[in-house]
């Protein structure tokens, strides 16, 4: 009963509950035991040597800490983990024993208090320290996300029973008698330290612990300095600690001089100690997990300093011990429960060897340096200037703004720390930017590569030329005139035709008679610029001349020319040539090559009367011919051939000439290509590819299109207008996207997810029960059409996290959002804990309650029966998810249903096919009608 209600309450998974009640049982004893001494010390000490000695203490603290720090980091390099836990564990014991000894014989007093007291402070850091680092080493990130406010909650009973405890009875037993009694409890974390090590850490396995340690030589406050996020830690640390120990001061101050007997003050400290871990408790249980798994670290670790400040403002109000009380009280319940778990939470995107080596450091030396530093406040400033108590609080309220702007730099080193993390373990890198080179050197690799590079290189060198059209390379593109490579000297040609517009170059002739049509097209126009003033000099003498290559070539250059010159169009009578030409090829003259050159200077002619040729050759079965026919209906940039270019778009052949052809169009495409897909002029498959053209006119009515379209009922249409709409952020980040549409669309996506997640797990269900009948009572086809419709689910849910993380991409950083993507796909289990941890703290809000499940969901292998029994899904009958799928806008899911139903063959199901017996869809029609015989053939 106990167990079910911890599993519910804290999530505590299957496997997890034994070691994670020996890790409580642990963290429990170890501040009970400190709950008892703390009091006693804290009473001892200021009846027998008064709170002016607070300070002094204060600073034999740090030294004492700094002093052992460097034995305790040799320890580290030298033994185990447990062994040194082990070792402080009997040390503390011994400790314990020896000051009951004292006390109860009276030999306490002077130095030894001053000894206990430096004890107890850097035993309570030190103890909690070392717990925490083994809860790292037992725990994941995920695992640690979830069980840490149980095992914290660990801590915070400890304290209320070790307080309470002491409050009863230290009137009746006397402090010594508490003393052997702690040292008992101590010496119980022994054997559940045996049992942690045992079934926590050797079952790690290969597989964890060796990716959680690395070796280093470097010194803990050397990996504190070369790490951002171990500083903004350490600051932390001691801006709290600081603030921690002048409210201790304060509170220690008024207290002893309101309560002046030793047996009750220390029944007044164990009262407000263990009320300050009661309410700790309260908030562990019922709101920790939500603030920090809900607003995330950073906003939590905010909490405490905030509480901090306010009560310093009522102290300015009301100069009492009251105010102080709830000054302590802020520091006590948000120390022990949000702080605390958001503070651990910290260090966990971190190596684990660099945990165990500063973690200790810094818990105990760094908190130890700023206890000694705030003894050095009080004796120095606050005593040596005889400044009254409100002063303490004003320090207060400055070291709150310090506090917070470390949390503000934390809080990004965190992120940024899960997020090379998993550029690592994703193998995530951005294109490097090339460092800035001089000029000369630029132009010397070019020029190599013109030299002696190879024709990919050089007709990349090339491409780049005719971008920045430098001058300086004129005599080098000139020399590749005489390169065996046809496509470079075209390459060449057309770089010239930029590169030289005042001399042309005396070597065209051999270019010209060349078998290659680009090239001498190419060397075509190039003369035609050099002949700017006299052109017909070139059309006289290319025009009817008997190569057939060289005068399609000039018939071409002339269509360009006389588009929008109907007097040039008149005098070489274009239009008759081509009508010719088109003779010729229609009485059985055709050549291939005329074909092609034809076709395009139809389209660059924009002669109307000759269109349909065009139109008629779009339905060539040589692809080469299609290819020369959408070439020249881009050229024409006729409406009449809009539809027949989009027809070609599911042609993984055609697609890319057809998407340029249609970009070519402009921006007026956009409303019409957008129009063409919600009227559904082209078919569906058609509709699917649009999107794609869409983007590539990257503006704010595309994006406003991409919108429109996201509300279309064909899932795939809205995946590819999700993509373009992420294209076009990546390209155009200047382009605004509506952000609350954007997290709208979002919600729409997860309900879709929770629906076809719940249809799987009835299927899977079924399946599993299907798995233990005789085959002889499950058909063959059954079974096979149950598979296809779990493989068309599990695509399902697939392509809808694309689209949702394609949508988170649009709202938030797309570069963060792509490697967390990349993190969550991988087969990496370590990536894809990272990856929702990522997100974890990118996400906030109700947009993180909704997706947070979904991700996690998606790392696990939803086809598993056992993984799927740990999703809390409310899991549908079989009715149910036939009714949900065929309610939906999913075609293949509608198809895949009706196919499993004819060959369930249960009359059940008749309600179901008889609404699609007469749709509209044939599909959908003759799926229904098959499963309605089927229904009947089985009665």
């Amino acid at each position: 009963m106990l167990r079910t209600l911890v599993k519910k309450t804290f999530d505590v998974r299957e496997g997890e509950f034994r070691i994670s009640l020996y890790m409580l049982s642990y963290i429990f004893l170890v501040i009970a035991v400190l709950m008892i001494i703390k009091p006693t010390v804290n009473a001892l000490f200021l009846s027998e040597l008064g709170v002016e000695q607070l300070p002094f203490a204060f600073l034999a603290v740090a030294v004492t800490a700094i002093g052992s720090s460097f034995f305790y980091s040799r320890a580290l390099t030298r033994f185990p983990l447990n062994r040194i836990i082990k070792f402080t564990l009997f040390a503390s014991t011994i400790a314990l024993i020896s000051f009951g000894l004292l006390l109860k014989f009276n030999l306490v007093g002077g130095w030894f208090l001053y000894l206990f007291y430096v004890w107890v402070a850097i035993y309570a850091v030190l103890s909690a320290s070392q717990f925490w680092v083994l809860a790292n080493l037992v725990y994941t990130i995920r695992e640690a996300k979830r069980l840490f406010g149980f095992i914290g909650s660990g801590a915070i009973l400890g304290g209320i029973f070790g307080g309470y405890l002491t409050s009863l009875l230290a009137p009746f037993i006397g402090t010594d008698n508490l003393i052997f009694l702690a040292a008992i409890l101590l010496l119980c974390c022994v054997p559940l330290l045996r049992k942690i090590w045992n079934s926590g850490i050797k079952k790690l396995g290969k597989q964890k612990r060796p990716k959680r340690t690395t070796n280093t030589g470097d010194r803990p406050w050397q990996l504190i300095k070369k790490s951002k996020h171990l500083t903004y830690i350490a600051g932390i640390v001691i801006v709290s600690v600081l603030t921690a120990k002048l409210i201790d001061y304060l509170f220690s101050d008024f207290a002893a001089a309101a309560i002046p007997d030793p047996d009750e003050l220390t029944a007044f400290f164990a009262f407000w100690f263990s009320t300050f871990n009661l309410l700790s408790l309260i908030i562990q249980l019922f709101f920790t997990h939500r603030i920090v798994g809900i607003w995330g670290v950073g906003f939590s670790l905010l909490l405490l300093p905030i509480g901090i400040f306010a009560g310093s403002i009522l102290f300015f109000i009301i100069p009492e011990l009251s105010a102080i009380i709830v000054i302590k009280a802020m520091d006590g319940v948000m120390k022990q429960s949000v702080h605390k778990s958001a503070s651990e939470l910290l260090a966990l995107p971190l190596p684990f060897d660099l945990k165990n080596k500063t973690k200790s450091f810094i818990n105990v030396v760094v908190d130890s340096i700023a206890t000694g530093i705030a003894g050095f406040l009080l004796i120095f400033v606050v005593k040596g200037l005889d400044l009254p108590s409100y002063y303490i609080a004003a320090i207060v309220i400055v070291l709150v703004g310090v506090w917070v702007f470390f949390i503000l730099k934390v809080r990004k080193e965190y992120y940024k720390t899960f997020r090379k993390n998993l550029e690592v373990l994703t193998d995530y890198s951005e294109k490097s930017l090339k460092p800035m080179v001089k000029k000369v050197s630029v132009v010397k690799g070019m020029r190599n590569v013109f030299q002696s590079g190879t024709e990919e290189q050089i007709l990349f060198m090339l491409g780049k030329l005719m971008e920045i059209n430098d001058k300086r390379f004129e005599k080098d593109v000139e020399q590749l005139l005489e390169h065996p490579s046809t496509k470079i000297r075209t390459a060449a040609i057309q770089n010239l035709y930029f590169l030289n517009t005042a001399t042309m170059i005396s070597n065209v002739n051999p270019l010209l008679h060349t078998d290659d049509e680009a090239l001498t097209l190419a060397t075509l126009e190039y003369l035609l610029l050099h002949a700017e003033k006299d052109r017909s000099l070139v059309y006289d003498r290319y025009l009817d001349t008997e190569n057939r290559r060289i005068s399609n070539a000039a018939l071409y250059c002339l269509a360009k020319e006389s588009r929008n010159n109907e007097i040039l169009k008149s005098t070489y009578a274009l239009h008759t040539r081509i009508s010719d030409q088109i003779k010729r090829i229609t009485d059985g003259n055709e050549e291939k090559d005329s074909l092609k050159s034809l076709l395009k200077t139809i389209g660059a002619a924009n002669s109307q009367s000759h269109f349909p040729f065009i139109n008629k050759y779009l339905k060539d079965n040589r692809p080469e011919i299609v290819e020369a026919a959408i070439i020249a209906a881009s050229l024409g940039k006729d409406a009449s051939f809009i539809i027949p270019l989009i027809a070609f778009l599911p042609q993984k052949a055609f697609r890319k000439l057809a998407t340029e052809a249609l970009i070519g169009y402009g921006r007026t495409m956009v409303p019409l290509l957008t129009n063409i897909i919600i009227e559904r002029l082209v078919p569906l498959e058609t509709c699917r590819f649009i999107p794609g053209v869409l983007q590539n006119f990257a503006s704010q009515e595309t994006v406003r299109s991409l919108f429109l379209l996201m509300e279309d009922s064909d899932l795939t249409i809205r995946l590819e207008s999700i993509r373009a709409l992420s294209d076009i952020r990546k390209q155009h980040p200047k382009i605004t996207f509506n952000k609350y549409r954007i997290v709208a669309l979002i919600y729409e996506e997860c309900k879709l997810h929770h629906r076809t997640l719940s249809a799987m797990h009835t299927q899977i269900i079924i399946s599993y029960r299907n798995r233990t009948k005789a085959k002889r009572e499950i058909s063959d086809e059954e079974r096979d059409a149950r598979t296809s419709l779990l493989e068309i689910l599990e695509r399902r849910l697939n392509a809808g996290l694309e689209r949702i993380f394609k949508l988170l991409g649009l709202r938030f950083p797309q570069k963060d959002i792509e490697i967390a993507y990349e993190g969550l796909v991988s087969e990496k289990q370590e990536a894809r804990t990272n990856a929702i941890e990522f997100l974890d703290n990118l996400l906030t809000g109700e947009l993180k309650r909704a997706l947070l499940p979904i991700i996690e969901e998606s790392a696990l292998d939803i086809a598993s029966d056992e993984v799927l029994q740990k999703i809390k899904h409310k899991v549908p009958s079989e009715m149910e998810c036939f009714e949900l799928l065929l309610g939906g806008n999913d075609l293949m899911l509608k198809l895949a249903v009706l196919y499993l139903i004819k060959h369930q063959k249960d009359e059940k199901y008749v309600p179901l096919i008889m609404k699609y017996i007469k749709s509209d869809n044939l599909k959908l029609r003759t799926f229904a009608q098959e499963a309605w015989e089927g229904i009947l053939k089985g009665r």
